[in-house]
């Protein structure tokens, strides 16, 4: 499973704007609405379930909130680079300025792990985060993101 399956240049987002780990969480959730047709407060309920059974926090500033969704028939990302770094309850209370969420479907569990595997090697590299934090734009976000 690549990136490029789930994520499409327009879900790319530079310079994102919050403020906390909930109002981001809201964020996404409305824009999972806005390309999936899926309820938000559905989309919310089941990030913020996610979130309560372990956090999403993956180091070097890196989150990755997910859920997986009855009503989806193909996972779905989104990522975003935060304009300031927020705290998102991680172990090591390190802020997070990184964000990719997943949206996977309940049919399909197999595919929703493959693709949050996928994006967890990726995330993990300091290399990538770093080419990442440096990018100027959301195309050359979702050039490195889509490379491999």
């Amino acid at each position: 499973m690549n990136i490029i399956d789930f994520l499409l240049p327009s879900q790319v987002y530079i310079d994102f704007k919050a403020q906390s780990k909930d109002n981001t969480l809201k964020a996404l959730a409305a824009l999972g609405h806005s390309l999936t047709g899926l309820d938000e407060n559905h989309i919310l309920s089941g990030l913020s379930a996610s979130e309560q059974a372990g956090t999403t926090v993956v180091g070097q500033g890196v989150a990755i909130p997910n859920t997986k969704l009855h009503d989806l028939d193909q996972p779905c990302g989104i990522f975003a680079r935060l304009k300031a770094p927020i705290h998102f309850d991680s172990v090591d209370d390190e802020l997070v300025d990184l964000i990719f969420m997943l949206l996977g479907p309940m049919s399909l569990g197999h595919i929703h792990l493959k693709a949050l595997a996928r994006i967890t090697r990726l995330l993990r590299d300091p290399t990538m985060c770093a080419k990442l934090r440096g990018s100027t734009s959301s195309d050359a976000m979702y050039a490195l993101l889509t490379a491999s």
